[in-house]
C-alpha cells in the first residue's frame, strides 16, 4: 500500500527550512525509521523537491549527515528539459548536489549524454567523466552510434544552457575524425547562442570546391551578426547577416565582400537589406535595398537570380475606407544591352483613394488622386546610338484624379445589374523630350451598365453554376499625346474583363463604345471535384489604339479569353489560360499544375508567348518549368527541377537534390547547371554539400524518421 509519510516528511524538511528551501515530499511503498535516525524508503521511491522529481527503487536518508543513499534504477528529472537516469547515487537532502554512478543526461529529449560518474555541483553545474555524447539512437547490440563526441569530461552549465568538452573526440561510428582539446557547444534548451554553426561544402565550375563556416554572434535578445567565411582556391570571400527586432518592428541586411581570379584585383560584394516599422495611427513603413558590384556578382555566387534590382522605401496606411500610400523606387539593371542611365530609373508614386456610401444616391462613391514621375539620370533629350527609338533623357511627371460611382441591383427573376459613372482627369509633363509637346492633360468621362444572370442547378453529385455576363461601356475623351512607357505591356484575362482600360496604368486609356461578353460556369462535386470555364471577349465599334499585337485587345474584336481551373481530391490542381484569335491562332497561352501526396509532389507550367517587336520580343517564347520532390522512404527523399526552353531546343536550368534524415544528422546534397550565357555570365555548374548534426539546436526533428533498434 502506497501512503504519504508525513511524519518522514516533517523529519526531512524541517532542516531544510533552516536554508529557506521549499519543502520535501517523499512518497514510498514501505518506509522504516531506525534509532540513529536513518530514514529507508522502499518500493515505488519517489521524492519532489521544487521543480526536480526523482523516483528510484530505494533511497536511505541519514538524518545526522543529510546525505541520500539511493539505489536505482534512478530517474530524476530537473525541470521540463533535463532528465538523468542512474544506476546509483548519493546526494544532498535537496538533491542539488551529490555523485551517481553509471549515469546518463538526457537534454531535451534530444541530446544524451552517458558517463561512468556524473557529479551534480550546486544545483547548476553537472560534470560527467569518460563521457559519450550522441543523439542518435543507442541500441543494446554494443554497436557505436552513427556520430558520437567522446570527451574525458563534460560540464553541463544549466543556467548559462552550454556544454564544456575537454578532451574531445568526434567519431563516426567507432573512427575517430576530430580531436579537439577544448570545445564549447549549447545545449538543445538554447535557441541563439554565440558560436559556430554547420559547415557546408560548395563546388562551383568556377569558383572550384569551397567550404563555409558561419559563426553566429548573439549582440543581445534582439539582435545578432552571423560572419560566414567561404574560402576556395578561386576566392576568399567573407558573408554576413545583421538581423535586429525592435519593439515596432524589424530589420535584416544580407550581403559579401570578395576577392577573387574572376576579377583579380577588384573588390566585389553585394547588400541587400529590408525593414518593416508600424509608425502608429495605421502607418506602416517599409524598405529594402539591392545593390552589387557587378553585374555577375549575384548569378556567380548564386546569391540572386534577379538581373534587375530595386530599392525602395514605402509608407503606407491601408484602412477599410481608406488608402494612403507614398513610394520611392530605385532600379538598376544588370540584363545585357540596357543601360542605367537610359532607364527610368528614379520612380516616385503617392496614392489615396477614399471610399464612401452616399445615402441619397445609394451605392458607394470612390475617390482617388495619383502623382508619379519616373526619371533617367540621362540628360539626352534625343535617341542615342541605341535601339530602342526613345529619347535618352526623357522624364515623365503625371497628375491623376478621379471620381467614380457604382451601384448594383438584384432583381426578382435573378437578374443583376451594376452601373457605373465616373470622371477621370490627368496632367502629364514630359521633360527632356523632342519629340512630344511639353504639357498634356485631358478629362475622361465614363459610363457602364453590367448585367448579370447566375443560375445554378443542383444533382446526385454535385452544384453546377453558369453566369452569363454583358456589360455595354463607354469613355470618352482625346487620347493624349504622352508617351505609353507604363503601359507598354498589357495583360488581358478574367480580373479586367469587365474594366473600363485594359492598360494597367494611366498613361493610356481605352476609348470609345464597346461591350465586353463573358460566361462563367462553375461545378462543385461531392467527391471533390471542382472545376471552372470562363469564356470572355471585347467588342468595339473603332479599333483599339495602344495595344501591342499579342496583347489579344487590338482591332473591333479581341481575341476569346479562355481560362479553366481543375482540382480532384486525390491532391491533382491544374490552371489554364489562352488567348485564341479569328483564326485560332493562340497569341499567348499558359498551364500551371501540381500534384502531390504523402510521398511525392510534382508542379510544372508551360507557357507560349507569340513574337511580338513591340514588347522587345523578336522571337516566340515556348519554356516549360518542372519542379518535384519524391520521399524514397523515411529517411531518403529527392528533388528535382528543370527549366527548358522548347522554342530553342536546350535547357537553360536543371538541378537535383538528395536528402537524408534521421533523429541524429541530415545530409544533403545538390547539383544544379546553369546553361545560359552573356557577355558577363558564363554557364556553371554548383555542387553542394551539407551535414547537420542534430541535438545542438532548439528545433528538434521528428519521429517520422527516427531510426529503429533490431
Amino acid at each position: 500500500m502506497r501512503w504519504l509519510a508525513a511524519l518522514l516528511l516533517v523529519l526531512w524538511a524541517m532542516p531544510l527550512a533552516a536554508q529557506d528551501a521549499p519543502p520535501a515530499i517523499l512518497i514510498a511503498d514501505d518506509v522504516t525509521l531506525t534509532r540513529d535516525r536513518q530514514l529507508i524508503a522502499t518500493g515505488n521511491v519517489e521524492a519532489f523537491q521544487g521543480t526536480t522529481r526523482l523516483t528510484a527503487a530505494a533511497i536511505r536518508y541519514d538524518g545526522q549527515t543529510g546525505t541520500l543513499d539511493i539505489t536505482g534504477p534512478i530517474t530524476i528529472e530537473d525541470g521540463e528539459d533535463i532528465i538523468i537516469l542512474a544506476d546509483q547515487a548519493q546526494l544532498s537532502r535537496d538533491l542539488r548536489n551529490g555523485l551517481l554512478q553509471g549515469a546518463r543526461l538526457v537534454l531535451n529529449d534530444q541530446l544524451q549524454l552517458a558517463a561512468v560518474e556524473m557529479n551534480r555541483v550546486g544545483g547548476r553545474y553537472t560534470q560527467l567523466y569518460k563521457t559519450a555524447v550522441t543523439s542518435c539512437r543507442v541500441c543494446e547490440t554494443g554497436r557505436p552510434p552513427l556520430w558520437s563526441i567522446r570527451a574525458k569530461r563534460v560540464v553541463h552549465d544549466q543556467q548559462e544552457r552550454q556544454l564544456y568538452f575537454d578532451g574531445a573526440q568526434f567519431r563516426i561510428g567507432a573512427v575517430p575524425i576530430l580531436y579537439l582539446p577544448r570545445l564549447r557547444m549549447p545545449d538543445p534548451t538554447l535557441e541563439r547562442a554565440t558560436g559556430f554553426l554547420i559547415p557546408s561544402l560548395r563546388s562551383t565550375s568556377q569558383l572550384g570546391t569551397g567550404i563555409k563556416v558561419p559563426y553566429f554572434i548573439k549582440l543581445g535578445d534582439s539582435r545578432d551578426l552571423t560572419l560566414t567565411p567561404y574560402l576556395s582556391s578561386s576566392t576568399e570571400t567573407l558573408e554576413f547577416r545583421y538581423r535586429q527586432a525592435f519593439t515596432n518592428g524589424r530589420i535584416e541586411f544580407n550581403g559579401a565582400y570578395t576577392r577573387d581570379d574572376l576579377r583579380p584585383g577588384e573588390a566585389r560584394g553585394y547588400l541587400f537589406g529590408f525593414g518593416t516599422f508600424n509608425l502608429g495611427n495605421d502607418y506602416v513603413l517599409t524598405f529594402d535595398i539591392e545593390t552589387t558590384s557587378d553585374d555577375a556578382y549575384l548569378t556567380e555566387y548564386s546569391y540572386s537570380e534577379k538581373d534587375r534590382l530595386d530599392s525602395a522605401v514605402t509608407l503606407t496606411r491601408a484602412k477599410r475606407d481608406e488608402l494612403r500610400q507614398f513610394s520611392f523606387v530605385n532600379y538598376k539593371t544588370l540584363r545585357d544591352g540596357e543601360n542605367n542611365a537610359t532607364l527610368p530609373t528614379n520612380i516616385f508614386d503617392a496614392v489615396y483613394e477614399r471610399r464612401m456610401f452616399p445615402r441619397a444616391l445609394g451605392g458607394e462613391l470612390r475617390l482617388t488622386a495619383a502623382a508619379h514621375s519616373h526619371v533617367r539620370t540621362s540628360t539626352v533629350s534625343v535617341d542615342g546610338p541605341d535601339a530602342d527609338l526613345l529619347p535618352d533623357g526623357r522624364d515623365v511627371y503625371r497628375v491623376n484624379v478621379g471620381a467614380e460611382w457604382t451601384r448594383s441591383w438584384s432583381f426578382a427573376s435573378g437578374l443583376q445589374m451594376q452601373a457605373l459613372l465616373g470622371l477621370e482627369g490627368d496632367a502629364f509633363r514630359i521633360a527632356q523630350d523632342s519629340t512630344t509637346p511639353d504639357n498634356a492633360a485631358g478629362l475622361t468621362p465614363e459610363a457602364a451598365l453590367t448585367f448579370r444572370y447566375p443560375m445554378t442547378r443542383t444533382g446526385a453529385r454535385g452544384t453546377q453554376l453558369l453566369e452569363p455576363i454583358l456589360q455595354i461601356a463607354w469613355v470618352g475623351g482625346s487620347t493624349l499625346a504622352v508617351p505609353i512607357e507604363e503601359s507598354a505591356r498589357v495583360e488581358f484575362d478574367e480580373g479586367n474583363l469587365l474594366a473600363l482600360s485594359r492598360f494597367p496604368r494611366p498613361d493610356a486609356r481605352e476609348r470609345g463604345t464597346f461591350a465586353a461578353l463573358g460566361v462563367n460556369w462553375s461545378y462543385f462535386g461531392d467527391s471533390g471535384l471542382n472545376t471552372r470555364l470562363s469564356l470572355g471577349q471585347v467588342i468595339r465599334n473603332d479599333p483599339a489604339a495602344g495595344y501591342t499585337l499579342s496583347s489579344g485587345l487590338g482591332g473591333t474584336s479581341s481575341d476569346v479569353l479562355v481560362a479553366a481551373h481543375l482540382s480532384l481530391a486525390g491532391g491533382l490542381s491544374l490552371t489554364g489560360r489562352a488567348l485564341i484569335g479569328g483564326d485560332f491562332h493562340t497569341t499567348k497561352a499558359e498551364l500551371r499544375g501540381g500534384w502531390s501526396n504523402r510521398r511525392a509532389r510534382l508542379s510544372g507550367s508551360y507557357i507560349w508567348l507569340t513574337d511580338d517587336l513591340a514588347e522587345d520580343r523578336p522571337d516566340p517564347v515556348s519554356e516549360l518549368t518542372l519542379d518535384g520532390a519524391f520521399n524514397i522512404d523515411k529517411h531518403w527523399s529527392a528533388t528535382a527541377d528543370v527549366r527548358y526552353d522548347l522554342d530553342g531546343d536546350r535547357a537553360t536550368y536543371a538541378g537535383i537534390g538528395l536528402t537524408y534524415d534521421n533523429e541524429c544528422v541530415s545530409a544533403r546534397l545538390s547539383v544544379n547547371r546553369r546553361y545560359t550565357s552573356s557577355t558577363s555570365v558564363e554557364p556553371s555548374t554548383n555542387v553542394g554539400f551539407t551535414v547537420s548534426l542534430r541535438g545542438f539546436s532548439a528545433q528538434t526533428g521528428t519521429e517520422s524518421y527516427a531510426r529503429t533498434c533490431k
